[in-house]
Parts: structure tokens; sequence; C-alpha cells
């Protein structure tokens, strides 16, 4: 296939200063179908995968669940019992935090579909206004007590995002007895060749690693002191892995393929359709996501159509016409990382920069034009 489109637009949105670096690939069940970078990135350049992470920590559940060590309904806090402790912040008094037992304690499934109560510091203003009071760390600090601060709504209620993962990756830990990062690289990293996805990147790794930069009011780029703490506390299942774009699309091809990768399977094909399915059980998606903390996150507004959250997922229910079909699954990181899973289709694509905030208008824009490229390339070899 020749998908001259993307490097294209991958060269065109780099040479005119909208971003500094970027880097995408395409795969397909069987092979790697395109692989570019431009600007300051290049095929080794290694990127903060941030929320990216969360698949990788899924799917080591996942296996868990498969063995049979690890059951989706079970409470978290009977495996992690420091969870168990977490309050529900209702609000302020006086401005003092009015806190309370939860109604209900969170399950497995429910750290997967980001219905466990948790949140994110920059996206919830209750959460944002406690740890701002209370002088409490977050995530991006390195300290592991950023994800116990409280719970925002009682667990099953709301679709919240947040720091449910990282507790998901503490549950792996607990059933494993490894660190998570270890656990990974046996199982996950270590089968699919994925050589360079690490949460502790080597001096020679971090010269690789693309600067994050931040867009001005004026649209222009600028450093910013915003990043991923270099001495984190723990392994952080959330946002806490790096590597390359190559990698992680090895990641995807195994998930395009069922479950398996050039031979090795690292989950059962049943397991894979399980988590492409809604689980949120009638607990809608927000229309809309209203950052709390501009510094990092734009607004996201969710395109009007049927759509859900899988385990690990966000996962689309209908054809998106000249995009993605019905079951993809989907989601990106902070710093401007893209991916998409489409297995009705048999293709899947990374596409990554570092910038801030989250869900920057020029990045949205080359993404939508590789996705629309790659599907009409796709069509046209149909055809």
């Amino acid at each position: 296939m020749g998908f001259e489109r993307i490097d294209d637009l991958l060269n065109g949105v780099t040479a005119d200063g909208s971003l500094h670096g970027i880097a995408a690939t395409v795969v397909s069940r069987d092979s790697v179908l395109y692989e570019g970078a431009a600007g300051d990135a290049g095929p080794d350049t290694m990127f903060r995968n941030a929320s990216m992470t969360k698949a990788v920590a899924t799917t080591g559940a996942l296996q868990l669940v498969e063995q049979g060590r690890l059951d989706l309904d079970a409470t978290v806090a009977s495996i992690v019992p420091e969870f168990g402790e977490l309050q529900v912040l209702e609000g302020f008094e006086g401005g003092k935090p009015v806190l309370r037992a939860p109604r209900a304690q969170a399950t497995v499934r429910q750290l997967m579909n980001h219905t466990s109560g948790c949140g994110y510091h920059f996206l919830n203003e209750k959460l944002f206004t406690y740890c701002a009071d209370h002088d409490w760390p977050n995530v991006l600090q390195g300290k592991k007590q950023s994800i116990s601060a409280p719970l925002v709504h009682d667990p099953g209620t709301v679709w919240e995002y947040g720091v449910s993962t990282d507790w998901l990756g503490q549950v792996v830990e607990a059933v494993t007895g490894q660190a998570l990062g270890d656990y990974l690289a046996e199982n996950v990293y270590g089968p699919l060749g994925m050589t360079d996805s690490t949460f502790t990147p080597t001096d020679e790794q971090r010269e690789r690693l693309l600067p994050v930069l931040s867009r001005q009011p004026d649209g222009s780029l600028a450093p910013t002191t915003v990043d991923l703490d270099a001495e984190m506390e723990w392994d952080a299942g959330g946002h806490g892995s790096y590597g390359t774009v190559a990698d992680y699309g090895r990641f995807v091809r195994a998930w395009v393929n069922g479950g398996q990768l050039d031979g090795t399977r690292i989950l059962k094909e049943e397991t894979v359709e399980l988590a492409l399915r809604d689980h949120l059980d009638g607990v809608p998606l927000p229309a809309k996501l209203e950052p709390a903390d501009p510094e990092l996150a734009n607004p996201v507004e969710l395109l009007p159509v049927p759509q859900g959250w899988g385990l690990g997922f966000h996962v689309y229910s209908i054809d998106l016409p000249g995009m993605r079909s019905a079951g993809s699954g989907d989601w990106s990181g902070l710093f401007n990382t893209f991916y998409w899973i489409d297995r009705k289709a048999g293709i899947g694509a990374v596409i990554a920069t570092q910038l801030l905030p989250f869900f920057d208008g020029k990045m949205v824009e080359t993404i939508l034009g590789v996705e629309a490229a790659v599907y009409a390339e796709l069509g046209a070899a149909v055809s």
C-alpha cells in the first residue's frame, strides 16, 4: 500500500512549525503497512505513552483473568486493602471537604471501565480544589500518594476518567508479587518484541525522548516544565510507560490480530472480543470533558454517536463513514499520543507527538487526516 498522503501530512505539520515532531505507524494483522516520522522525531524516538499505558496494564490484568487468578467482579479492596480506605468527596462546607464512605465497593471491572469513582485532579473541579487545598500531589509528580486522593463518585454510578488503571496496576502487583513493569516485561513487552517499552528509561533512551512543548495562546510552541517525574515511586499503570511508536504498533497489531503476533499469543481471542465490547451497563459517557487545569488539557467533545467503554478501551458501537469500524477500540495519552484498533477492517494505527495541552487542535486535525488517508487507501486496495 502507498501512504504518501501520510508523509505529506507529517512533513507539512512540522515544516510549518505547527508541531515540533511527530511519528506514526499503520499496521495490519500480518505486517507494518506504514512507518514515518517528521520534524524532531525519527523512527527511534522515545515517547511518554502517558494514558496509552492503560491498555497495556489492562492487558496484563486480563491475562490474570484468563488464568483464573483474578475475577473481574471481585472488589478491589479484597485484593488491595488500601483501596477500601478511600472515601467519597461530596463537596465542601465552609471550605472544608465533606467526605463519606462509598455506598458500594468498586470492582476490578469498574477499574477497567472507569466507573470506580476515581478521578483526575486536572479533569475534576472538586478534586482539583481538594488537591490544591491539601497540597496533595498529582499523578505527574511521581508520588504514589497521588492515587489515594478521595473518590469523586460512588462506584458504578458515573463514568469518570481518573486513576482507576493506576489501581489496576496495584491489583496486578498484588496478585503476581511482581512490580508492574517487571510483569509486563515478561508477559507483554518481551513476548511482543517491544524492546524499547519500559517504565524506567535508560540514559540512552532518555536521550531519544522527544521534549514536551506547550502550545501558546498565539499558536506558537514553547518549552514547558510539565513532565513525568523521572523518579517515580511506583510503576504507574495509568500513565507511567515510555516507548517508541513502532513498539506500540506491535501491541496494536497483537490486538488487531485477536491477541497474537508472529506466532506468540498474549491473550485468547475471546478475551480480546470481551474487552472490545461496552461494559458500562447503562452508565453514560459524558458528552464533553471539561478540564479543571487548562495547562494540561483542552475541552474534549465526544462525537454524538453510539459509543461506550470496554475493558481498558474506548469503543465505538457503529461504523464511522470513511473511518474506523464498529467495535473499534482506541484511546490516547496526555502528551497528544493516539492509537486505534479496528479488528473488523484488520487495521490499526499509532500517532504521537509530545505536546501540551492534550487534544491539541492541530494534532487532532492531523490524526483525522491520517485516519482518512488510511481508510481511503484501504478502500482503494480492496476495490
